[in-house]
């Protein structure tokens, strides 16, 4: 069955017209058309019975016939009424929606109610939790695609490894990696991350031009896309020399990090693995260092469903794909390691090899 078709049996169980489905990450993976369309509109249209259409700009016609397409196309100018020529396509397939499915995480109001006008019979329910249920398991291409990715984000960790020096900046650094990547043809899954010193205690800070200090923590976090899926990997390396206190929040982020892991198998829920990891960091006595989720969904979108957090009873299945990243953030020091698993019939695949052991380099 074509993920297609699957969406088209949804529709037609639930007694729904027709889906409209917005999201790039979506889109391409109900398309395998890969686009950033910025402020204009792109979509899918799914019908219980009709063939789908999908919805972009028109400059974008040719990529999207090329990228195996085989449906109609409306194609829009800047000047055209997008939205319009969806309603003369519906009404052609002989179609007068009284239902459709929509995304209401990402369709904005002002769309919406532009969907009411044109269909004013038209009730709108939701269909991100059918997506979700769909992207969270992954098929074996494209696990495949996810191992490739990581062994991309392995090297460019290592590239950035090898970049430390002393006066060197995090941006000059971060500019290494990311240009090592792009001669593998690939692009980065989000803004690369170098930070050095005190700001790597900043869970989301941002690189600059500070330079490389003996005595520094270096934190990379950073991923890569491979056809069309993502990798995201953090590692935490020291330049010179470590403190004792540094060494003993290294060793404790990465305990927690390798028993989450540890503990990855079918049945366990998702808030299970948060409590591991987070007990062993309270039980260190820094509990409250440690602000932020285990970890994330990971696939087409480099942040997706499920949430890794302590309330989530989501039992994890073979196929699912997401980080284990604890991470500790004080004066002492600011260490976070992740990972990327991939969970098995019997337990777990890790895609991220790169080393864990404290690296002093």
């Amino acid at each position: 069955m074509t993920k297609i078709n699957e969406i088209q049996n949804y529709l037609k169980e639930n007694n729904v017209d027709m889906a409209f489905i917005t999201t790039p990450d979506n889109v391409f993976y109900y398309s395998q058309f890969n686009s950033n369309p910025h402020e204009r509109l792109l979509g899918v249209m799914i019908f219980q019975t009709s063939k789908p259409v999908l919805v972009c700009p028109k400059m974008e016609v040719p990529n999207a016939i090329n990228s195996g397409w085989q449906y109609d196309v409306i194609g829009h100018l800047d000047t055209d009424q997008p939205f319009e020529l969806i309603k003369d396509k519906v009404l052609l397939n002989n179609i007068n929606p009284s239902s459709i499915a929509i995304e209401k995480s990402h369709l904005t109001v002002e769309r919406l109610e532009v969907l009411q006008q044109i269909f004013p019979q038209a009730n709108f329910i939701r269909l991100d939790e059918k997506i979700n249920e769909m992207r969270v398991i992954k098929s074996a291409d494209e696990i495949d695609k996810m191992r490739q990715a990581a062994q991309l984000a392995d090297y460019a960790i290592e590239v950035g490894c090898k970049e430390i020096a002393e006066g060197k900046t995090e941006m000059e650094i971060l500019t290494a990696i990311e240009n090592a990547i792009k001669d593998k043809g690939c692009t980065m899954s989000f803004d690369t991350m170098v930070l050095s010193g005190p700001k790597s205690a900043s869970p989301h800070g941002t690189p600059g031009n500070r330079k490389i200090q003996k005595g520094d923590l270096i934190l990379f976090d950073l991923g890569v896309v491979y056809d069309g899926y993502c990798s995201d990997i953090t590692r935490t390396v020291a330049f010179g020399s470590v403190t004792g206190a540094q060494k003993e929040v290294y060793e404790l982020v990465k305990s927690a990090n390798e028993k989450a892991i540890e503990a990855v198998k079918p049945g366990v829920r998702a808030m299970d693995l948060d409590k591991i990891a987070r007990d062993i960091i309270t039980d260190g006595g820094l509990g409250n260092d440690f602000p932020h989720r285990l970890g994330h969904g990971l696939g087409i979108s480099v942040h997706e469903y499920p949430s890794i957090t302590a309330t989530n009873e989501l039992e994890l299945k073979p196929g699912m794909v997401f980080t284990i990243e604890p991470g500790i953030y004080n004066e002492i020091a600011g260490v976070r390691i992740e990972d990327d698993v991939v969970v098995t019939e019997s337990g777990v695949e890790v895609l991220t090899k790169y080393p864990k052991e404290l690296i002093i380099l």
